[in-house]
């Protein structure tokens, strides 16, 4: 499988060629890798009923993860376009190197991106994250990258979906074994042979005219709460 090419990004990166061919090596390994760590895993969900008639309505949908719990994401959503019926999403990613990398890893999974940060390229960024969903594709987020503070929601996704009118998704990944790095947000790689809970909360709608703190504050909560409600089905330590 080939990654698939990315209609709304092409011009707002670093062509992958240009890195170095050990550097370029690494979403392909990365991508591998997850592939195979995926088909160990015991995966339960929860919240997929709610959002199977809105896949099916293809109603545009916002989906926020947190930075620590991104790795077997890409994977989760191929999985759940194969099982459930899910839709696939259209991811942001930053303009740093790191960001790059994250792209081609992601495309590995057949998933479109769009590059920018809250530091570099943001509004370019939401205002082509605001085109793809007002063309009907969903769109995943993690609203704390991607540099942080960990679990602090930025107020980017809020503004998508006062802009947009595409609810907010919460969704909590965990997984039980698992390694946490020594990085800013403790970065979750799962163990192989364990459990992965995936939890989808309740839609977050967001007005225009809604005061955007509040919604912001609203989102985090939401987030924290499907991600805790995660670590407990998977069993996992908080």
């Amino acid at each position: 499988m080939t990654p698939r090419a990315s209609e709304t990004t092409d011009a707002q990166h670093e062509p992958a060629r240009s890195l170095p061919l050990a550097t370029r090596l690494l979403p392909v390994l990365a991508a591998a890798a997850v592939r195979a760590l995926g088909t160990t895993l015991a995966v339960r969900l929860d919240g997929v009923d709610a959002l199977r008639p809105l896949w099916q309505a293809r109603r545009p949908l916002i989906y926020a993860v947190w930075h620590a719990r991104i790795l077997v994401v890409p994977w989760l959503n191929a999985r759940l376009r194969r099982r459930e019926g899910a839709r696939r999403v259209c991811v942001l990613a930053s303009r740093s190197r790191d960001g790059q990398l994250m792209a081609e890893f992601a495309r590995w999974f057949d998933l479109d991106v769009v590059r920018g940060s809250s530091s570099r390229g943001g509004f370019e960024a939401l205002r082509e994250l605001a085109r793809t969903v007002r063309g009907g594709q969903d769109v995943a987020i993690v609203p704390d990258g991607p540099r942080g503070p960990a679990r602090r929601l930025q107020g980017g996704i809020v503004a998508l979906a006062a802009t947009t009118g595409a609810p907010i998704v919460p969704v909590g990944v965990a997984a039980r074994p698992a390694r946490r790095l020594a990085s800013w947000d403790r970065f979750m790689v799962p163990a192989p042979f364990g459990r992965c809970a995936v939890v989808f909360g309740g839609l977050i709608e967001v007005k225009s005219h809604d005061d955007r703190e509040d919604a912001r504050a609203r989102a985090e909560r939401a987030l924290d709460e499907a991600t805790d409600a995660a670590d407990a089905l998977a069993g996992a330590p908080r």
